[in-house]
């Protein structure tokens, strides 16, 4: 059956990008059928392609980053690959950069210089800390920024706080550059012209950060750092089973604290107790009440807690590890993978989370480095000859 072409199909994205926000905002937008066109250095390209060789020899960054784009090399630095980026935006819809703060404006990039030669264009912009401001010139890798926006101090134990183990400063500016994108594309169907989207980490992350911001509002105390439990809410983390398995659950309501006592824990004294009957009270003494709970769990194995717990309509989850995500049942279930090209041959992907019914979502390979130039260049009008002599001065 013919796939269902995207919404954004027939649009071309040129994107200037390295390392995973520009790289995983783009990706989406080749989800919805946007041509991407990744322009690298020649010989190098992203320097997210060396990052590791986990994936068949292959970078599992890029690889998560990367499908569905065409690469095209160019050395900036010399006057005819300007020339040809020239040309390609010309065509474009957007472009997207996220260079070192300064570097695209010196290139004639910036958002005024374009949209003067092209009204259309939407030029967005991602960067460590924006575009003005006294932090606008540091450098910004996704560790730094979870510093400095605080979400390491409300992450690990008490003891010691803890990175995210994916890249969420990333992750964060990378969605809010493609939703930024998607509106402007919405905003140009209206006005007629393109938009500034303009997207720092700090700030994507600063947002997700809302909730324990409020928390500590007119400067009281901060949420904990409670480990892998939450920090204002009880009982709602890990606990050990009998058989050394540890078990996810938990509780939002005064309800269902009823129950997990009756059904669960089989003490319905408990719900009563008065250092546990509101959630407030339940966080203050959360020590003695992991205790408890764990007491009545020690003559259980993992599997008969998770029986209690399912049967009392409590939330729960298995303690996975990455490796399980491969073969999980659900998604195995819900045929969440599909094959995908790259060039160490016939690789498993996850499928976009958002499953819309009036297309399919672009699944197309990995690209090799520069494995597009060619016919990139032909369609600019370049001959056989100028891409060999471009591939000799070094230009591709």
């Amino acid at each position: 059956m013919q796939a269902k072409k995207g919404p954004l199909s027939g649009l071309t994205v040129v994107t200037l990008e390295h390392a995973i926000a520009a790289p995983f905002c783009t990706r989406q937008l080749a989800d919805l059928g946007a041509r991407v066109i990744k322009v690298e250095r020649p010989g190098v390209g992203d320097f997210a392609r060396a990052y590791d060789h986990r994936t068949r020899g292959l970078a599992s960054h890029f690889v998560w980053t990367n499908r569905s784009k065409e690469s095209l090399t160019l050395d900036l630095k010399q006057p005819q690959a300007q020339e040809v980026l020239g040309e390609l935006i010309a065509k474009a819809d957007v472009l997207v950069q996220n260079l070192a703060p300064g570097a695209a404006a010196r290139m004639g990039l910036s958002f005024e210089a374009l949209h003067a030669r092209h009204p259309k264009l939407i030029v967005c912009d991602i960067s460590g800390y924006g575009a003005d401001g006294p932090y606008r010139d540091k450098k910004a890798y996704d560790l730094l920024i979870q510093s400095e926006a605080a979400f390491l101090s409300i992450t690990g134990t008490p003891e010691e706080p803890s990175k995210a183990g994916n890249s969420i400063a990333d992750i964060a500016a990378g969605m809010y550059a493609y939703t930024g994108i998607l509106s402007a594309l919405l905003q140009r169907n209206i006005s007629g012209e393109g938009s500034h989207v303009e997207v720092s980490m700090l700030e994507a992350l600063g947002e997700w950060m809302g909730f324990p911001m409020y928390y500590a509002y007119d400067g009281q105390a901060a949420p904990t750092r409670n480990g892998a439990a939450h920090a204002t809410i009880y009982p709602y983390g890990p606990f050990a089973a009998g058989d050394g398995r540890v078990v996810m659950l938990g509780l939002q309501n005064e309800r269902e604290w009823k129950l997990f006592c009756d059904k669960v824990l089989r003490r319905p004294e408990l719900a009563a107790d008065p250092r546990f009957d509101a959630n407030v009270r339940r966080v203050e003494h959360r020590a003695e009440l992991k205790q408890l709970i764990e007491a009545a769990f020690a003559s259980l194995t993992a599997q008969d807690v998770i029986a209690r717990l399912d049967q009392a309509q409590i939330a729960n989850a298995a303690v996975n590890q990455v490796g399980d995500l491969w073969t999980h049942p659900q998604l195995q279930a819900r045929q969440r993978f599909r094959p995908i090209g790259s060039p160490a041959g016939e690789l498993q992907a996850l499928l976009p989370p958002a499953t819309v019914s009036s297309f399919d979502p672009r699944m197309d390979p990995v690209p090799a480095l520069g494995e597009h130039s060619a016919a990139i260049l032909h369609e600019l009008g370049r001959s056989d000859a100028d891409v060999a002599a471009l591939r000799t001065q070094g230009v591709i």
